[in-house]
C-alpha cells in the first residue's frame, strides 16, 4: 500500500439497522477497492468483516470490524458496526474515531432501532451522516416511504441525491440528481452503464433536482445568493454545498444501492472521496482537560486506543487512530493511564484477517499494533517526553440486564473468571464484577441476545460449560430491640501479646431518634454505609476505661461484621452501638486487639 496524506483519508462507520446489508456493503467497497478480488456473502459465510466464530454461527456482526480501501486516489478506513441494539457498544467505538457515518437503512423496514441508536451516537459525536438506502429490489421496498420517515424521524435537511426509477422485482437503475444521468446496472457483475435520462423521467428529475438545489443553496448565504441570482447552481457549486454541509451536518445526502448485486457503491464511494471531509477538515479533537488537538501529521504525536481485538494468530491487537502526528515503526510513547513505555514495533492496516504491514501512520489514519503490553481501550498514547495530552474516552453504555454466572464443571471456576475478563477486555460494554455481598460471578450486558453469544463463545471457543442463574435478592438485615453484649480479647504468644475488652449496647436506629439516656453521650460518629442505611457509634466512655485512639478500630470491627448479618449473611444497617466501658493493658492493648474485641462484641 503506497503512503497516504492526512488529506487523502477517509475514515467511514457503516452503521445502521440489524440485516440492513451494511456487512454486504463493506465487503463491496473492499471490492472495489481491490482490496479483494471475489466478493463474499453473509449467507456463505465468506465476508472479510464477519470472520469470528460466533459471527459465521449467527450470521450477523457482533463485534465492528476495521477494514480499509483503496479508491480514488484515497484510502478509506471502513470500520463496519453490528446493528443489533446489544452490541451498542461497537457503535459507540466505530462512531468514536471517524468524521463520516455512512447509515445504511432499509427500505424494506425503513428506519429500525439500530437506525436511531446510530443516529445518537452521530449527534453525541457531531458525526456528518451519508444515508444508502438499500434492499429495494424487495417486493415491499418503499423509497419515498424511507424517506419520509428519515425526515420526520431525524428532523434534518435530507438531499435526496438520487431516486429509484422503480422499486421491487424491477429495481435495476437510479436518477443521479447531481450528474443528471441514469445510472443502470447489469445483473451479476455490478457494472454501471451511465445514460441520458429516459423523457418518462425528466420531468421528475428536473423537479427533484430542483428540491436538492435548493436545499443545498440554503445551507449557504453565499450559494443561497448565487441561486437567487441564476435560478440554479452549477456541479462545482453543488460539489462545494454538499461538502460543507455534509461537514457541519446541515446537510444529509441520500443515495440508492443494492449491496446485495454490488450495483450503486461504487458511486457512493466516488461520492464520498469526492465529498466527504478528511480528518483535518473537521474541528479540533477535545481532550479530558478541556484542552484540543489539531489533526497535524506534523504535530506531536497523539494517538487514541478505541478498540482492542485478540486473534488466535496475532494475540493482541490494538486498534488506535493518530490524531496528531506521525508514527514510524518502532515509536516508543507513553501510555497517560499506566505511566509505561510501548513500543510500537510492529503495524498494520487491517481488514478483518487480513493485513498488510506499514511503516508509518499519519495523523488522521487508523492502525493496528501488536504486542502491547499494558494498553487497553480509551488509552492515549503521546510521546515520551511530551505534555501529557488525554482524549475523552468513549462512554460505555451501562448494563441492561444482568445475570449470575456460574460453570458447570466445579473445576472450571478460574478458567470462567479469566475468559469473562479477556472478553470483557474486547467488549467494554459487557460488565463482569464477582458480589461480594451474594458471593456470585455477576455479568451483566445490553440485553439477552448480547448474553447469548457470551456464553457460546464460552463454551465453544474456551471450553468452558456455563448456566446462566437468577441473582440472589441483596436482603438487608437490621435488629428490633436493643441488647448488651461485652468481648475481651486476649492473645499470649510470647512478648508483646493482644489485649482489648469491650462493652457495648446496640439498638435500632431511626433517622431523628432519641439516643439512649443510660448512658452518657461523650462523642457520636455517623458512617454512611456502602450498602445503604447508617452506622452510628456512641462514645459512652467514661474513666478513661478505653483510650479514645482505639475507638476508630472498635468501629472498623463493628463495620466488618455488619457486611454478614446473623439471619442470612447479607449487610446489616441501621443501628446504633454504645461503647460504655471496656478495659485496656498497658502494653498489650492495641488496634487489631480493639477491632478485633469490636467484631466479636
Amino acid at each position: 500500500m503506497k503512503a497516504y496524506e492526512t488529506k487523502d483519508i477517509r475514515n467511514i462507520a457503516i452503521v445502521g439497522g440489524a440485516k440492513s446489508g451494511k456487512t454486504t456493503l463493506a465487503e463491496d467497497m473492499l471490492f472495489e477497492g481491490k482490496v479483494i478480488s471475489r466478493r463474499g456473502s453473509v449467507d456463505d459465510k465468506s465476508t472479510v468483516s464477519d470472520y469470528r466464530p460466533i459471527e459465521l454461527e449467527r450470521q450477523n456482526s457482533v463485534f465492528s470490524t476495521v477494514l480499509y480501501s483503496e479508491f480514488n486516489g484515497k484510502k478509506l478506513n471502513i470500520i463496519d458496526a453490528p446493528g443489533f441494539d446489544d452490541f451498542v457498544g461497537e457503535v459507540a467505538v466505530s462512531l468514536k474515531v471517524v468524521e463520516t457515518a455512512l447509515m445504511v437503512v432499509s427500505a424494506q423496514n425503513k428506519v429500525e432501532v439500530g437506525t436511531e441508536i446510530a443516529w445518537r451516537y452521530t449527534n453525541k459525536y457531531n458525526t456528518p451522516v451519508i444515508f444508502a438506502i438499500n434492499h429495494l429490489e424487495h417486493e415491499n421496498s418503499n423509497f419515498d416511504e424511507t424517506v419520509r420517515q428519515l425526515k420526520a424521524q431525524f428532523k434534518g435537511s435530507l438531499s435526496v441525491c438520487q431516486y429509484p426509477v422503480s422499486v421491487g422485482a424491477g429495481f435495476n437503475a437510479v436518477i443521479d440528481l447531481l450528474k443528471m444521468k441514469m445510472y443502470k446496472f447489469a445483473e451479476g457483475d455490478g457494472k454501471t452503464e451511465i445514460v441520458d435520462i429516459p423523457d418518462s423521467e425528466k420531468d421528475k428529475a428536473e423537479e427533484m433536482q430542483a428540491t436538492m438545489i435548493e436545499d443545498l443553496a440554503s445551507s449557504d448565504e453565499a450559494l443561497m445568493e448565487i441561486f437567487f441570482e441564476n435560478g440554479t447552481l452549477t456541479e462545482e457549486e453543488m460539489k462545494h454545498a454538499l461538502h460543507d454541509g455534509l461537514k457541519t451536518r446541515e446537510l444529509f445526502p441520500v443515495f440508492c444501492i443494492n449491496a446485495k448485486h454490488n450495483w450503486g457503491v461504487n458511486r457512493v464511494m466516488e461520492f464520498i472521496t469526492n465529498n466527504a471531509p478528511a480528518p483535518n477538515e473537521m474541528p479540533p479533537l477535545k481532550t479530558v482537560d478541556g484542552g484540543e488537538i489539531a489533526c497535524d501529521p506534523n504535530g506531536p504525536i497523539n494517538a487514541f486506543v478505541f478498540k482492542t481485538s485478540i486473534e488466535s494468530h496475532l494475540g493482541e491487537i490494538s486498534f488506535f487512530k493518530v490524531n496528531s502526528g506521525t508514527i514510524s515503526e518502532g515509536t516508543d510513547l507513553l501510555n497517560t493511564k499506566t505511566s509505561t513505555k510501548e513500543r510500537l514495533s510492529q503495524m498494520f492496516s487491517m481488514a478483518g484477517k487480513l493485513r498488510e504491514k506499514v511503516s508509518t501512520v499519519v495523523a488522521g489514519d487508523i492502525g493496528g499494533a501488536v504486542k502491547l503490553k499494558n494498553t487497553a481501550t480509551n488509552s492515549s498514547l503521546i510521546e515520551i517526553k511530551g505534555d501529557l495530552v488525554e482524549v475523552e474516552p468513549i462512554e460505555f453504555p451501562e448494563p441492561k440486564y444482568r445475570v449470575a454466572v456460574k460453570a458447570i464443571n466445579q473445576g472450571d471456576d478460574e478458567k470462567l473468571n479469566a475468559s469473562l475478563h479477556v472478553m470483557q477486555k474486547m467488549d467494554m460494554s459487557l460488565h463482569v464484577d464477582y458480589s461480594k455481598e451474594l458471593k456470585q460471578l455477576i455479568v451483566g450486558g445490553q440485553g439477552e441476545l448480547h448474553l447469548i453469544t457470551v456464553k457460546w463463545q464460552l463454551e465453544h471457543l474456551e471450553n468452558v460449560e456455563i448456566e446462566y442463574i437468577t441473582p440472589k435478592i441483596p436482603y438487608r438485615e437490621t435488629i428490633t430491640k436493643s441488647a448488651k453484649s461485652m468481648y475481651r480479647h486476649k492473645k499470649q504468644s510470647g512478648g508483646s501479646g493482644q489485649f482489648g475488652e469491650v462493652h457495648i449496647m446496640i439498638e435500632p436506629f431511626t433517622e431523628g431518634m432519641e439516643f439512649s439516656k443510660e448512658f452518657p453521650k461523650r462523642g457520636e460518629e455517623v458512617v454512611e454505609l456502602e450498602w445503604g442505611g447508617k452506622l452510628v457509634m456512641i462514645n459512652s466512655i467514661v474513666g478513661g476505661a478505653i483510650d479514645q485512639r482505639f475507638l476508630p478500630a472498635i468501629l472498623k470491627g463493628v463495620m466488618e461484621k455488619m457486611e454478614e448479618g446473623p439471619l442470612t449473611g447479607s449487610y446489616a444497617r441501621d443501628i446504633v452501638f454504645y461503647v460504655y466501658d471496656g478495659k485496656m493493658h498497658a502494653v498489650d492493648s492495641n488496634e487489631i486487639s480493639f477491632k478485633l474485641a469490636g467484631r466479636h462484641a
